[in-house]
């Protein structure tokens, strides 16, 4: 379910069935790193999209985390902390964080399993279907790791 009214309306709805929130990470850079950031910002939103469609009904797709990627590594971490505690403290059993910014694969182990870290491929000049191919392969892996997440606390 994406963070749209219709899709609340429903989440709101069969709350108690739904234990799993994916928030996508997107990087913000007005520097130099611009077009590799918005390129990873692509990725993953196109990623989270194709997903959803996968898990609609046990997922809630959150806006995405969006954050100056030039800002200290450890307040995006802190800041990234309290958005799983206001995730789970609201219902939420399982919160996976989907990126392609391999500043926070660095921090993997402080994040723990709910980390999901995809390399970003940069889509704008493919065609369509090679897009769709490499979006359903990618959640492919994906399901795998979510499925193992949902598994280790079992």
């Amino acid at each position: 379910m994406q963070w749209k009214a219709n899709d609340i309306e429903v989440y709101l709805e069969e709350k108690e069935y739904i234990d799993t929130a994916v928030v996508p990470l997107i990087p913000i850079s007005l520097g130099r790193s611009m077009k590799q950031k918005v390129e990873q910002g692509e990725f993953i939103q196109l990623l989270s999209l194709h997903l959803e469609r996968q898990f609609k009904g046990r997922m809630l797709f959150l806006p995405a985390y969006t954050y100056l990627s030039d800002h200290e590594e450890s307040k995006k971490f802190v800041d990234l902390l309290e958005w799983e505690k206001m995730i789970k403290d609201s219902g939420f059993k399982f919160v996976f964080f989907l990126t392609s910014d391999q500043m926070w694969r660095n921090m993997e182990k402080l994040a723990s399993e709910s980390l999901l870290f995809v390399p970003s491929i940069p889509l704008n000049n493919m065609d369509d279907q090679y897009k769709q191919s490499i979006m359903e392969d990618q959640v492919k892996q994906l399901m795998k790791e979510i499925v193992k997440g949902w598994q280790a606390s079992y």
